[in-house]
C-alpha cells in the first residue's frame, strides 16, 4: 500500500462533514418503506424520491469518469448503477453493494426522535435508514474520491445500491440479470450492510443466517361472537395458533424443532470463542433489557453461536386482535401471526419453508382453517477461507485508522446477495462489514449510525481497494 494515509483520512473526513451527513439527514426524511412494507411504493413515490437524491448526491464527488444510472425494470425498485473504471495503473474488477430501501417505522423511539426525522447526538445520526444501509454508497464514493484525489492505484469499481433488500431482495436478481456483462466478474466484492462487534476496530462478517418468513393463520368462525355466549364450546383460536407454535418451538426453551439445524463448522465455534474473549459481557448488554431480564445462561461464546449458527423464530406481528383498550368482550374469529425465523448460514431455505408449511398445516387442531403462507425464503451464507493479501488488507487497514486488529465474527442477520454472489462468483473473495454496533438498533426505535466508525470504514475501504488494485489476487 502506498498512500498518503493522512490526507486520505483528511478528504474523507471532509467528505462526511461538507456534504455526507446533511445528504442522509435529507435520505431519514423519506418514508420509502421495502415493498414488503409498502405494496403501494410506486403510487407514494418515496423510493424514486430516495433514489434522485442519491444519483444527484453522488455527483458531488467529483469523480473522474464517473459513469451513474438509475436501471428500472416494469414493476420492480430501482437500482442505482455506478461505474468508476480502474485508474493509476490498478488492475481488479471490484464490486461494492449497499441498499436504500428501509424498515417500518416501529415504535419506542425516544423524546425528539423518530423514523424520519434527523437527530445528531453525541456523534451519532439517529433515524431509519442512516446505518441501515444508506451511508453505504456514499462510503463507496468517497473512498474512491479519496483515492483518485491522492493519485493512489484504484481497480475497476462497479457499485450496486437496490431497493429491495430489506424485502429479501426480490428484484437484485433481475438486475444481476440484466447487468450481467457490465458488472463482468468480480474479484472482491466489498459489502457494507453488515454489523460490527464494536465501535473500536473493523470487523469482518463470515457467516450470514438465512430468513423464512411467512404468516400463520387460525380461522374457528366466521365471524365474531359474545365470549360469554360462545366460552366452552367456540375454542379459541389465539390457543389453537399457540398449540400450532409447539409444532416448530420448545415453549420454555425457545429451541427450534431438530429439522431446522444443521451441522456447525469447527471453524465457527472457534471464532466465536475469540469474538466472546473481544467483547466479554458486551454481547448481552448491548440489548436493551426490561428490569431483571437476562438471556438463558450460557457461556458467552456459546449464546454467540446461537445467535449465528442456530435457527431461531420471532414473532414480529399479530393479527385479527384489537389494541387491549378498545377490545370488547367477545371471541374473535381468527389469529394471525407474522413469523420470522433465521436459518443456519448452511441450511436450504427452500426445504426449511416447505417443511415448517407441513407441520403447521398437518391435522388441523378441531378440524380448524389453518394456513401458512410464506413470502420470503431466503438461504444464508458463510465465507470461504479469507484469501492471505486480504487478511493482511484487513488488518493493516484496521490497526491504521482504528488503531487495533480487525476480527472475524457471524452475524445473525440475512443478506440475501451474499448467497446470490457466493454462488455465481465460487472464487470471488468477500469483505461483508458494516456499522451497526450495540445499541445501533437497525430495523428498531432510535437506530442509529455512529459517524467517526462510518469514517473510519470509508478509511478502511479506500486502504482495502488500493491493495485490490495492486497485489494479484490469489485464486
Amino acid at each position: 500500500m502506498n498512500m498518503n494515509l493522512e490526507q486520505v483520512k483528511k478528504t474523507i473526513s471532509t467528505h462526511w462533514s461538507d456534504y455526507i451527513l446533511d445528504t442522509l439527514k435529507e435520505y431519514i426524511k423519506i418514508p420509502n418503506l421495502s415493498p414488503q412494507f409498502d405494496p403501494d411504493w410506486e403510487e407514494n413515490g418515496h423510493m424514486h424520491k430516495a433514489a434522485a437524491l442519491f444519483a444527484d448526491s453522488a455527483r458531488t464527488f467529483e469523480i473522474e469518469e464517473l459513469s451513474l444510472r438509475i436501471v428500472e425494470l416494469p414493476s420492480r425498485t430501482p437500482l442505482l448503477f455506478l461505474d468508476v473504471p480502474a485508474a493509476n495503473g490498478g488492475e481488479g474488477n471490484v464490486l461494492l453493494y449497499g441498499h436504500f430501501d428501509k424498515q417500518p417505522e416501529f415504535d419506542g423511539w425516544h423524546p425528539g426522535k423518530g423514523p424520519w426525522i434527523p437527530v445528531v447526538e453525541h456523534g451519532r445520526l439517529f433515524g431509519r435508514g442512516g446505518g441501515d444501509d444508506g451511508y453505504a454508497m456514499f462510503s463507496c464514493l468517497s473512498a474512491i474520491a479519496a483515492m483518485q484525489r491522492e493519485g493512489n492505484a484504484l481497480p475497476r469499481c462497479v457499485i450496486l445500491i437496490e431497493g429491495s433488500e430489506e424485502s429479501g431482495s426480490p428484484d437484485l436478481p433481475h438486475y444481476i440479470e440484466l447487468l450481467a456483462d457490465e458488472i463482468g466478474k468480480p474479484d472482491l466484492v466489498i459489502c457494507l450492510d453488515a454489523e460490527c462487534g464494536n465501535y473500536d476496530q473493523l470487523w469482518l462478517t463470515t457467516s450470514l443466517r438465512g430468513m423464512l418468513s411467512g404468516t400463520l393463520t387460525v380461522d374457528v368462525l366466521t365471524e365474531g361472537v359474545h365470549s360469554g355466549g360462545a366460552g366452552g364450546i367456540v375454542p379459541s383460536s389465539f390457543r389453537l395458533l399457540r398449540s400450532l407454535y409447539d409444532r416448530i418451538e420448545q415453549n420454555e426453551t425457545g429451541r427450534l424443532h431438530e429439522r431446522l439445524y444443521t451441522e456447525i463448522p469447527s471453524w465457527a465455534r472457534t471464532q466465536s470463542s475469540e469474538v466472546a474473549e473481544t467483547l466479554g459481557s458486551t454481547i448481552i448488554e448491548r440489548y436493551p433489557w426490561a428490569k431483571d431480564a437476562e438471556p438463558v445462561d450460557e457461556p458467552l461464546d456459546e449464546l454467540l453461536i446461537a445467535n449465528t449458527w442456530h435457527p431461531s423464530l420471532a414473532t414480529v406481528g399479530i393479527g385479527g386482535a384489537p389494541l387491549p383498550d378498545v377490545a370488547g368482550n367477545t371471541l374473535r374469529p381468527q389469529t394471525s401471526t407474522k413469523m420470522v425465523f433465521r436459518l443456519p448460514p448452511n441450511a436450504d431455505a427452500s426445504q426449511a419453508a416447505k417443511f415448517v408449511q407441513r407441520e403447521l398445516e398437518r391435522d388441523p387442531p378441531i378440524g380448524a382453517a389453518v394456513r401458512f403462507e410464506c413470502d420470503a425464503a431466503e438461504s444464508g451464507w458463510y465465507s470461504k477461507p479469507v484469501a492471505s493479501w486480504l487478511h493482511e488488507s484487513l488488518d493493516r487497514a484496521s490497526r491504521t485508522f482504528f488503531g487495533q486488529p480487525y476480527r472475524r465474527m457471524g452475524t445473525g442477520g440475512t443478506i440475501p446477495f451474499m448467497k446470490m454472489l457466493g454462488d455465481r462468483f465460487p472464487q470471488c473473495e468477500f469483505m461483508v462489514t458494516g456499522v451497526l454496533g450495540p445499541h445501533s438498533n437497525a430495523h428498531g426505535p432510535n437506530e442509529f449510525l455512529d459517524l467517526k466508525t462510518a469514517e473510519r470504514v470509508t478509511c478502511c475501504v479506500a486502504s482495502v481497494l488500493n491493495d485490490a488494485a495492486t497485489r494479484r489476487l490469489e485464486s
